[in-house]
């Protein structure tokens, strides 16, 4: 069984943790957190997993096989640094911190060592994440596969290039606030139509549950599907009439080409802030 370490103890984390912990065969027992100074944290989740908590990388990276860095970006610096000189070649990094390139985190720590990024999205922490993961050329098919393994304990796994992950993180890593976005619309929608809170939520969810089950049982595209729902002169069809009229569609697109864009803006800065640290040790 593998020894897992985890750096950084927030909400993804512990989502990970959770999955790990109760949809898997590793022992909660095997799992190690550390953060950089919040006592309270790390007592709650050794209470609520029975994983094992310190405040010293010597302590969190002994005999660890796989070492989960989920601390945020400003502080993957100072972080791996810290974890440098305790870092094995036979160790695999998993990344879960947005915009750091596996080139960044390989000049840090000035290693030839297995390194996996990973982009979940917040619905890690019901189970049912979308996430993907590149690697780099150290990474062996085993350790591919552990870590496939762990991550589909929080959702469903997709193996990428690390230049697409950009769009990842547009798509279905910011994806979740979109769908709350629409679905907030829907809500207001409802009361002006005269319908109750608790009624129009609760129809609300079921469509959205229902349209997403016949999408992922159905050969079926997106297309065929929403034409089969609309006849003509329908109420469908005056609906979506609006929604073509307000371009929504094109507003939709829009919005993850500019979240992609943001992605790669705000991972271009972190990865030349990195350098530049580097460049002073």
């Amino acid at each position: 069984m593998n020894k897992i370490a985890f750096v950084g103890a927030g909400s993804m984390a512990e989502a990970m943790i959770s999955g790990i912990s109760s949809r898997s065969n590793q022992s909660a027992n095997e799992i190690t957190v550390m953060n950089r100074s919040n006592k309270e944290r790390l007592a709650f989740l050794h209470s609520t997993y029975g994983v094992q908590t310190t405040h010293e990388y010597e302590v969190l990276l002994k005999d660890a096989s796989i070492v989960f860095l989920a601390m945020k970006p400003k502080d993957v610096f100072t972080a791996l640094s810290a974890l440098k000189p305790y870092l094995r070649v036979n160790m695999l990094l998993v990344s879960v911190v947005a915009g750091v390139s596996m080139a960044s985190i390989e000049t840090i720590i000035n290693k030839k060592i297995a390194i996996i990024r990973s982009m979940p999205n917040t619905s890690a922490t019901i189970g049912k994440s979308a996430t993907a993961i590149a690697q780099n050329q150290y990474v062996n098919n085993e350790q591919l596969q552990i870590v496939t393994s762990l991550l589909e304990t929080i959702g469903e796994v997709t193996l990428v290039q690390e230049e697409q992950l950009d769009a990842v993180t547009g798509l279905s890593g910011s994806g979740p606030a979109y769908i709350y976005y629409i679905v907030e619309a829907m809500e207001q929608a409802a009361e002006k139509i005269g319908l109750e809170k608790e009624a129009s939520k609760a129809l609300i969810l079921q469509t959205i549950i229902g349209a997403a089950e016949m999408l992922q049982s159905s050969p079926k595209t997106p297309q065929t599907l929403r034409k089969e729902v609309t006849s003509p002169g329908g109420t469908t069809e005056a609906g979506l009439n609006v929604l073509q009229t307000a371009q929504v569609q094109e507003a939709i697109m829009n919005c993850i080409v500019e979240a992609t864009a943001q992605s790669k803006r705000l991972g271009e800065k972190i990865d030349q802030e990195i350098q530049e640290k580097s460049l002073l040790i």
